[in-house]
């Protein structure tokens, strides 16, 4: 299936590392221009060069998603670049706790719904305008299957991406009439830095978290980046407010 993307324009937030790095060099790999934003200015340059080593079109933003001011000036900046937007990834969120709802903090709340919640609240908000103007296109969020069910141990992530969900389904509904999509993809644990940084102290929650998935192994961050494509594409045409579990089989135990 051809995902027919030729000379449009993608955003993916997140985009320095994982799963955002990989999506953005697959969006490129489909012939569209992208504008990557993360915080991490060197990273997001790397992501960048990367695109631009095989010869595909990108360039950096840098955004902190929690600062609305941050979030105007990154669509004012994509318009700036390439003069329209057609795709967006939000996909910037921030890392989970490890430790029972009773336990947790204050700071540590409003730092995971600030990132998690209302960076993609204010995504979505810029985005939505500019996309409308081309007469629609679509919006992928990052959820997780946290937000498909209980997560132990990281209620407030879980909580966050309950969230995502919620807003993602709304504006899909929202926006249906005006060729707008609006989805989540859902992974589970995922080869990234933030999962090696999670396990690298103890091998032996890494093999548990492979084992916890039907299929064997965790998830690759190409996998999360085919699922977002997918979503954009033609192929997707009619499916919107949708959270997509990419999972290895979790969700189906």
């Amino acid at each position: 299936m051809s995902m027919t993307f030729s000379g449009q324009v993608a955003l993916v937030t997140g985009g320095a590392a994982g799963i955002g790095r990989a999506t953005a060099l697959a969006f490129a790999s489909e012939g569209l221009k992208v504008v990557v934003s993360d915080l991490d200015a060197a990273n997001g340059e790397a992501t960048v060069e990367a695109i631009r080593a095989a010869g595909g079109e990108a360039c950096f933003l840098r955004c902190d998603v929690t600062r609305e001011a941050d979030v105007k000036a990154l669509m004012e900046g994509v318009i700036g670049a390439y003069g329209r937007l057609d795709y967006a990834f939000n996909n910037a969120g921030i890392e989970i706790e490890k430790g029972k709802l009773a336990d947790g903090g204050e700071d540590e709340f409003d730092a995971i719904m600030a990132v998690n919640v209302k960076g993609v609240w204010l995504c979505m908000k810029h985005q939505i305008p500019l996309l409308l103007a081309q007469g629609g296109g679509a919006i992928v969020n990052t959820a997780s299957v946290a937000g498909l069910g209980a997560a132990p141990k990281m209620s407030i992530y879980a909580a966050s991406k309950h969230a995502v969900i919620g807003l993602t389904k709304s504006a899909a509904i929202e926006y249906a009439k005006k060729k707008l999509r609006v989805n989540a993809v859902c992974p589970a644990v995922i080869d990234t830095d933030m999962f090696r940084r999670a396990y690298e102290a103890d091998p032996r929650k890494a093999e548990y978290a492979a084992a916890m998935h039907p299929v064997g192994r965790i998830g690759l961050v190409e996998e999360i980046a085919a699922a977002v494509l997918y979503l954009c594409s033609d192929g997707a045409a009619f499916t919107t407010g949708h959270a997509l579990a990419v999972d290895g089989g979790v969700t189906a135990i």
